[in-house]
């Protein structure tokens, strides 16, 4: 039995006139044709009426459920702008693979938005709002840096502004693009009645305001805390040993105020976090920060490890830097993914044991880290030396995996 293939076709807002020879033709030939409603009336006049599927509300099942149970030999899905950028024909191919599917592209809006401000789309920082809450633009603030945000609603701008003024982004330039592309196309800057904005928009902001590095290593008043924070240069220095990089999920055992976790996430927007905090009160604390750094959508709060450790995931990272014992680091060890990499922060001479003898069963490498920082001396200046750290990083083998 053959499988069924899908056929998904980027519309924009010019509708019929604007699509390609293939892309027409398909659709003209199509037995149903699925789309939102939008779309559909955009093609309505060239393709009968009883080929058109508009999707049921949520889109995400009805589209699960027409994977599964596919009504034609080939379906057929409009998609805004290019199927693959934030669209439906990734979440397809997601579901069905490559080999089954047909995408036949149209201009994506932030291609024709970035035409329109005559901003270079490859140095465009683009986040999705529809994927993501509005507060994930906070990672991506940086003075200089344009970022464009592809709106979920009219509420989006406003919503916008605000975590820009939060932020210290006040200044920003905000210009707001609706409908591109379309003979209702309009282009406002942000001092415009930010209530008569139509629902298909896109935010971009020229930022004004501080540098914010990309590096690990954030000042410590970035975070809420109550003196329970993995400090700026032991936190840099743990990041990099935990090497973010890819779709990875780490574990950060002991969060506190969740710097750690935060920065793994800043340093790679591919990654996941979970975060184990025992007090309920630091929990509270660790998610407003998350929400402060724009990653609240991609680290989740637990509680006490390691009871709590059942149900998130196989962690590709491990970091423990709080409620080290003996029970923790054997279990976070046995959890850890093969390949994956585990990192122990230790300051009582009982905690650095324990990663000295996890050192001699496991390897890896153990250092020590003595930091010194210049302080007054009455009018003078001297070194005020920070407790001595011992860090513990491994990385886990296909052999040791029990």
């Amino acid at each position: 039995m053959t499988a069924t293939r899908f056929v998904v076709v980027g519309i924009g807002e010019d509708g019929w006139a604007g699509l390609s020879g293939a892309a027409r033709d398909t659709l003209a030939h199509a037995d149903a044709v699925y789309g939102s409603p939008r779309q559909l009336t955009l093609i309505s006049a060239d393709v009968d009426g009883a080929r058109l599927r508009p999707w049921r509300s949520p889109m995400s099942g009805h589209l699960a459920e027409v994977l599964d149970a596919p009504p034609s030999p080939v379906v057929h899905v409009l998609a805004s702008g290019d199927p693959m950028f934030h669209g439906v024909g990734a979440s397809i191919v997601r579901k069905v693979g490559a080999e089954r599917v047909t995408v036949l592209p149209h201009v994506s809006s932030a291609s024709l938005a970035c035409a329109r401000l005559g901003w270079d789309l490859a140095g465009t920082s683009i986040v999705s709002a529809v994927t993501a809450p509005p507060e994930a633009i906070a990672a991506h603030l940086s003075g200089g840096r344009r970022i464009l945000i592809l709106s979920r609603d009219e509420h989006t701008p406003s919503q916008v502004l605000t975590i820009l003024r939060d932020n210290g982004f006040g200044d920003s330039q905000v210009r707001i693009l609706e409908r591109l592309g379309g003979s209702a196309e309009r282009i406002v800057g942000a001092d415009c009645d930010i209530t008569d904005v139509n629902p298909l928009n896109i935010v971009a902001v020229d930022c004004r305001g501080p540098r914010r590095p990309a590096t690990p290593g954030l000042p410590d008043d970035e975070y809420e805390n109550d003196g329970q924070l993995t400090k700026e240069p032991v936190r840099a220095l743990t990041v990099c040993a935990l090497r973010p990089g890819g779709t990875q999920l780490l574990w950060d055992v002991g969060g506190g105020s969740g710097s750690v976790a935060i920065e793994w996430l800043r340093a790679d927007a591919d990654g996941r976090a979970v975060a184990f905090e025992a007090h309920p009160v630091r929990a509270e604390r660790l998610a407003r920060n998350a929400v402060r750094h724009g990653v609240a959508h991609r680290l989740r709060v637990a509680g006490k490890a390691p009871e709590a450790f059942a149900g998130h995931g196989t962690p590709d990272a491990v970091f423990i830097g709080g409620g080290l014992s003996e029970q923790v680091l054997e279990q976070c060890w046995d959890a850890l993914t093969p390949g994956g990499r585990l990192v122990a922060n230790g300051v009582a001479i009982e905690s650095q044991n324990l990663l000295t003898g996890a050192a001699a069963q496991h390897g890896g490498t153990l250092r020590r880290f003595s930091i010194e920082t210049a302080a007054p001396l009455g009018s003078l200046t001297t070194w005020r030396p920070a407790l001595p750290i011992v860090q513990w990083a491994a990385d886990k083998s296909q052999e040791q995996q029990r």
